[in-house]
């Protein structure tokens, strides 16, 4: 058995969840000296270039969450603000992106999967962007892991979906099939100027949580039940968020995945899987 089929296979056999919610409370442990060797070791095995960071020692933060989930420097990633511009959410590297065709979208090559299963099952909330176009972004560990909006937005609709808890680096999306349809995840759909707009942040091993900033943790505890949340769109209630505002984040690395509908914005030239990401750079462009 080649290394690559031993680490597919040992991703079957492990007790994901089990392993991801233990590793989430040493996470959030605030253990002195200790949280800061481990942060330390961390950011040498990535070589996290720290300069970037609000705060760049590594003893500043008191859980290795915190240090995982630390804000940038003001002003480090400038946000395109013309009007006919889609962003970058995150700080990653692009997938896959492409049409949604027939309900399914590309996740690597020979595997693909379901855009109603991913969303939460339901025919209604998929069939808007179904012929539309959708991107894949994978966030590695060492990348900033706070996602923003792409486009001014205002809050329609949460689903927590229920899931597994493999990995989703490129070696298990090229060999698990439909792993972002299978494992657990945060859909967020929006109202925006090109019609609705899904953002699906997908859990993976070892993610202790994903958070959104209207409703805090979503995830832990894990459910067994897909559960959706409706928001109003207009009145004082309404969650409206700008182009450029965070909108979540991720405690250990994972991937977003956006959709749009038909006719709605094309990606730009030099947009392909491979392309390095950074939050606020020009992504796609809104059909007139």
């Amino acid at each position: 058995m080649s290394l690559d089929k031993f680490k597919i296979a040992m991703q079957y056999a492990m007790p994901k969840h089990l392993v991801s919610r233990a590793v989430g409370k040493l996470a959030e442990a605030e253990a002195g000296a200790l949280t800061t060797t481990l942060i330390k070791a961390f950011i040498k095995q990535y070589q996290i270039d720290m300069t970037e960071a609000q705060y760049e020692e590594a003893s500043h933060y008191k859980s290795f969450n915190e240090f995982f989930t630390r804000p940038l420097k003001d002003g480090l990633r400038p946000i395109a603000m013309e009007e006919n511009i889609i962003a970058h959410p995150v700080d990653g590297k692009i997938s896959q992106l492409g049409d949604i065709q027939d309900d399914r979208l590309i996740q690597a090559k020979g595997h693909d999967f379901s855009l109603q299963t991913l969303l939460g099952g339901e025919e209604q909330t998929a069939a808007p962007f179904q012929g539309g176009k959708f991107a894949t972004i994978y966030l590695a560990p060492k990348d900033y892991h706070r996602i923003h909006m792409p486009v001014d937005g205002t809050l329609k609709q949460m689903i927590y979906v229920p899931g597994d808890l493999f990995s989703v680096n490129p070696l298990t999306a090229q060999n698990v099939p439909n792993l972002f349809a299978r494992n657990e995840r945060v859909v967020a759909i929006f109202d925006t100027e090109i019609g609705p707009l899904a953002m699906v942040l997908v859990g993976a091993t070892i993610v202790a949580s994903i958070e959104t900033i209207w409703s805090g943790t979503v995830t832990p505890p894990a459910g067994k039940k897909v559960f959706s949340w409706d928001y109003p769109t207009e009145g004082d209630n309404k969650i409206s968020l700008k182009k450029g505002d965070e909108m979540g984040r991720f405690k250990l690395g994972s991937t977003v995945i956006l959709a749009w509908p038909q006719q709605a914005a094309d990606f730009l030239e030099g947009q392909i899987p491979g392309t390095v990401t950074r939050m606020g750079q020009p992504f796609a462009k809104i059909k007139q």
